[in-house]
């Protein structure tokens, strides 16, 4: 690679694909994104058609940076995406039904209690460091073989966004090891290798990919993906990976002890390990640099609240930051638990409900959105402590996504938690990791650090910490006491979608 050489970074995400062009000082040349929608065909289905969204959002987005790239030559190419996914695929990688999306799909909650009782809760969080979830592909896997049966029966590839697309380019049956170990239970954690006795009841007759590390050049665009795409023949491409894990390669969480908080429509938390720490109620996976381990965490809903509140108040963000912040640390006596869609870590209760405590008719928009931010962050620090409690250490905390813009949520999150947040300059997220882990791939000696510098640290207030203590002690007694009524009430809802 040459000084002049340019990478490319592609990210498929829940709501909108985006991509960067890079130069080899790491300075981010050019942008472009594409919205999208999901598909939600019944209550609990959560899919993507990866022809019209995927592959047209990565035609549209490689077209218009590549027209960027002045006559330079692109030296490497970077890809990731939600994940895990199970998009199931003909021998030739076509795609025999949409994809079934990660945790937020909920339909094979009937595969992983079998497979929990059949295998046993204890050997598959020693075997695959998680227990088995919404999260997890296996389930998902056998909900196919057993309700569709034609499918599954015609599928000779398991994809998921990234593979799909390195597919697509190279040719190549290949996963990452991180995304394998969100198969469970096909995936052995401590091997770093399919587990092949699992996976063989779990998915019958399937061949599994060729496992790589997303630093890892996995194969070059084909001469028929170049005249598709517009990219050069030979272009080397990553092996790919998940969203989460390329945007901790974006802000160089890549050390033992290092942490990432990702503020977005959900919230998203990995801590960086060397040895595997299953814990019950988190996601231990492989990280996205070979010889590392991650805890991780995910809240089902933190974005997607804040902008039901906009939405509900008839405010715009600006407004609604602007009056929380005249707001004292607690909301004037409220509490919100953020759990709209269920919650995913530590809970694992899909039927966990949103709850806003202690209402008044003295309460208005400014406490209520401050109230929401609060609660995501109790929701944070649950995640933080559970982390804590599995082994994994604290020595840093990053913060990415769009919603450290502002200030007003990361300095109540830090306020909460009691920490430091470090936000890096770049927050593009994704796609930059994706063109870092590219320029690793090809040699390039790369210093994240440099590439991506800390633009400030947002730091606690020691009188809202002491403040903060107090209501998150009883945000920890809320969810337990109101359980039962959640549950009650999310069978009334269950019941109502099934009848319409």
């Amino acid at each position: 690679m040459t000084g002049n050489d340019l990478l490319l970074g592609i990210d498929i995400g829940t709501s909108s694909s985006k991509g960067v062009l890079v130069d080899s000082a790491g300075t981010i040349l050019a942008r472009a994104s594409r919205p999208h929608e999901t598909s939600t065909p019944h209550p609990g289905w959560v899919e993507h058609d990866p022809e019209s969204v995927w592959w047209a959002d990565f035609l549209e987005i490689t077209r218009e940076l590549a027209g960027a790239a002045g006559g330079r030559q692109i030296a490497g190419l970077g890809v990731s995406g939600i994940g895990p996914v199970l998009l199931p695929a003909d021998g030739a990688g076509k795609p025999l039904r949409p994809a079934i999306l990660y945790g937020v799909d909920t339909r094979a909650t009937e595969e992983i209690a079998e497979l929990t009782e059949e295998l046993g809760a204890e050997a598959i969080l020693e075997h695959g460091g998680t227990p088995l979830s919404s999260q997890a592909v296996g389930p998902k896997v056998r909900w196919l073989a057993r309700h569709e049966p034609e499918i599954y029966q015609r599928t000779e590839l398991m994809l998921m966004a990234s593979s799909y697309l390195v597919h697509r380019l190279t040719g190549e049956y290949v996963l990452d090891h991180h995304s394998a170990s969100q198969c469970d239970p096909m995936y052995d954690l401590r091997e770093r290798a399919w587990a092949p006795d699992w996976a063989a009841r779990v998915a019958p007759g399937l061949e599994l990919p060729r496992l790589a590390w997303p630093s890892e050049v996995v194969g070059t665009v084909t001469a028929a993906a170049a005249a598709e795409t517009g990219l050069p023949q030979g272009l080397p491409v990553t092996a790919g990976t998940v969203d989460a894990w390329a945007e901790s390669a974006s802000v160089g969480v890549a050390e033992p002890g290092e942490r990432m908080v990702m503020y977005g429509t959900t919230m998203f938390l990995i801590n960086v390990l060397t040895d595997p720490r299953p814990h019950p109620g988190l996601w231990t996976t492989c990280g996205a640099l070979p010889d590392t381990y991650s805890l991780a965490a995910g809240m089902a809903t933190s974005g997607a609240v804040t902008d039901w509140l906009r939405r509900l108040l008839s405010g715009d963000f600006a407004e609604l930051v602007a009056e929380a912040g005249e707001v004292p640390a607690g909301s004037k006596g409220l509490l919100l638990l953020p759990y709209f869609a269920g919650e995913r870590t530590p809970l694992f209760d899909p039927d966990a409900r949103g709850i806003i405590a202690g209402l008044t008719l003295e309460h208005g928009r400014g406490e209520l959105y401050r109230a929401a931010l609060e609660g995501i962050a109790y929701g944070v620090r649950h995640n933080l402590e559970a982390m804590s409690s599995a082994g994994g250490a604290a020595r840093r905390l990053v913060a990415v996504g769009g919603g450290t813009q502002g200030g007003l949520w990361t300095q109540i999150v830090s306020d909460v938690v009691g920490a430091p947040q470090d936000v890096p300059g770049e927050t593009v997220g994704a796609c930059f990791g994706d063109a870092i882990l590219a320029a690793m791939a090809i040699g390039m000696d790369v210093d994240v650090r440099r590439w991506n510098p800390v633009s400030t640290t947002v730091r606690p207030d020691p009188g809202r910490v002491e403040a903060y203590d107090e209501y998150y002690r009883r945000y920890r007694e809320l969810y337990p006491a109101t359980a039962g009524i959640a549950h009650f009430l999310a069978g009334q809802q269950h019941a109502a979608d099934t009848a319409r």
